[in-house]
């Protein structure tokens, strides 16, 4: 069993990350970008090809990863001065150098939109209202009187438009443990409830969880363009969801300690093969949009990184220093490297 999942997890990662590279590749050159070599993997090279086009496609050892290495992609590179300056990605126009680093994220929320929109058409398109559909007799939500029909309009505060929207602002740390929980019943009343959610130990892990004792609806749609509306609604809904998670986890709310590296993956797509092929497909979709949104984010080292340093270069009017740039750049990397080298030990521990 855990070779089957590990060959999936390398599946999944290199398919997301070659979708990615992908977006990259192609428009850098769709935009005459110089393309020196296409890896998928990283470490030593394993299998090469020179394509007619002369860029060398590569498959290396480690499966984890991949990149496009571009001429220029912070400035000219080129030591042997055999590349015409107009291939360099740093002397094409400012908007082909922004569509070039953000094609990478695009790729990726399509390829996840388009998943979720065969998912619909396969399965049937699971309601996303935060609608309740069974309340656990003596739980907390039964003993505050709210009943199966009625919607969550907002938890402590924060307006739910979606179920996925509503299981992160229940997991949001509250210092007091309690919970205010805007509800509309049926007949279009809403009342505000105060919840103080139960604390149960998980067997398995030996955290502590805590339970409010109810389910959400699950109804069922099928159609085509009900799977195409679902498919867009499902991709909003997921990346507001991840936004909020990552707001706060800076604010504090969220713990870094929530957060999975390959470990804490490698454990959810064993999970998710014990409940079906649905799940296991709709992990692609979640990852892919995970990806799409953390490379899009302002932060040296990213693709959003890069994007910003060239807004800055617009609004200024001047390319940005080199060095500062590319300090920059390794600095976030060397960061982001403790950061996941940190979440990946906390799932050894916990799992």
């Amino acid at each position: 069993m855990w070779f089957i999942t590990l060959i999936l997890l390398i599946f999944i990662l290199g398919l997301i990350i070659l979708v990615h590279e992908f977006g990259h590749f192609i428009t850098a050159k769709k935009s005459g970008v110089y393309i020196y070599e296409f890896s998928i993997g990283m470490g030593p090279i394993i299998k090469t090809h020179k394509g007619k086009d002369g860029i060398d496609y590569n498959l290396r050892a480690f499966p984890i990863g991949g990149f496009v290495s571009m001429a220029g992609e912070v400035y000219e590179d080129d030591e042997t001065n055999k590349i015409p300056k107009d291939k360099f990605m740093c002397n094409k126009k400012w908007y082909q150098r922004v569509i070039i680093l953000a094609a990478g994220v695009f790729n990726n929320f399509v390829l996840a939109i388009i998943i979720l929109f065969f998912m619909a058409l396969i399965w049937g398109a699971h309601s996303l209202k935060p609608e309740i559909g069974e309340v656990v007799e003596n739980s907390p939500m039964a003993k505050s009187g709210i009943k199966v029909g009625d919607t969550i309009l907002a938890i402590n505060n924060h307006k739910v438009f979606s179920w996925d929207q509503a299981q992160i602002f229940l997991y949001m740390k509250d210092k007091d443990n309690k919970y205010d929980f805007e509800i509309e019943h049926p007949d279009g009343k809403t009342e505000t409830y105060h919840i103080t959610p139960v604390k149960i130990k998980n067997e398995d892990t030996g955290e502590e969880q805590q339970q409010f004792g109810f389910k959400v609806a699950n109804h069922v749609e099928k159609g085509f363009f009900v799977s195409i509306k679902y498919a867009f609604q499902r991709f909003a809904s997921l990346i507001s969801t991840m936004w909020i998670t990552v707001v706060n986890l800076f604010t504090g709310k969220i713990s870094l300690n929530s957060l999975s590296g390959p470990v804490g993956i490698y454990h959810v797509v064993g999970e998710s093969i014990d409940i079906g092929a649905s799940q296991v497909v709709y992990l692609i979709a979640f990852l892919s949009i995970n990806v799409g949104l953390i490379n899009i984010l302002p932060i040296p080292a990213f693709d959003g990184g890069r994007i910003l340093f060239l807004v800055i270069e617009k609004i200024k009017g001047s390319p940005i220093n080199q060095k500062f740039e590319n300090w920059c750049h390794t600095i976030f990397f060397f960061l982001l490297i403790a950061l996941m080298i940190y979440i990946t030990i906390f799932d050894i521990i916990r799992f």
